[in-house]
């Protein structure tokens, strides 16, 4: 026999009826969402050789130089070591799920309404490449400045964010709440204390941007 608590929590993420109006069966507020935009697919895996970016700015050691810099005397100072991300294209937003994705299958002939509901909560912060050794707050800061958005170093995903949308006949709606990030390539290097800098490579970094569903169909 189901007990009634388990039908609740089966209706809340089932069809939920037709064009009409829909209800959860508990008394909980709904908090308003804009219909995000249904995606062709999953979200892609997150590629490896991402670590989350360091909170503080841990510089490397300058080397030791067999003969003086020359931009000037080996005495000369340039202040501390400086570890430096310009970022030169934008790829777009990419989006990190908290949990597992939701999915309601649509067997009447009919359009039918879905409604999702966030169950679980986490953070998401920035992560950067191997090639990348600048903190979070730095990262947030020079790609804000080159494409003038607002990002942050972290973003958190809360339990209870609420979401609808329309699933056609025999189709499979999914729905995974998270993060979307700003995925960004540049170049990174390190400006040493003594003058020098290390050689200039090619590094990504993915950034919150705002917190929203990931919805696709199948």
């Amino acid at each position: 026999m189901i007990s009634r608590s388990l039908l609740v929590s089966i209706t809340a993420v089932t069809i939920l009826g037709t064009a009409g109006s829909a209800a959860f069966a508990e008394s909980a507020e709904v908090t308003p969402v804009e219909e995000s935009v249904l995606q062709p697919g999953p979200p892609p895996e997150e590629e490896e050789g991402f670590t989350p970016a360091p909170t503080d700015e841990v510089p490397e050691l300058p080397p030791t130089p067999s003969k003086p810099p020359a931009n000037g005397p080996s005495s000369e100072y340039c202040g501390p070591s400086k570890n430096i991300y310009r970022p030169n294209a934008n790829l777009g937003k990419y989006h990190a799920g908290v949990g597992a994705a939701q999915a309601n299958y649509n067997g009447t002939s009919r359009t039918a309404r879905s409604w999702f509901k966030s169950e679980t909560g986490g953070e998401v912060g920035v992560a950067i490449s191997s090639e990348v050794k600048v903190s979070a707050s730095v990262v947030v800061a020079e790609v804000e400045a080159k494409y003038g958005v607002e990002l942050s170093a972290k973003l958190t995903v809360k339990v209870g964010n609420e979401i609808q949308i329309d699933t056609p006949p025999k189709k499979t709606t999914y729905g995974k709440y998270g993060v979307w990030r700003m995925k960004n390539t540049g170049t990174a290097y390190t400006i040493y204390s003594n003058c020098t800098t290390s050689p200039k490579k090619t590094g990504t970094t993915l950034t919150p941007w705002y917190v929203g569903w990931y919805l696709w169909e199948r």
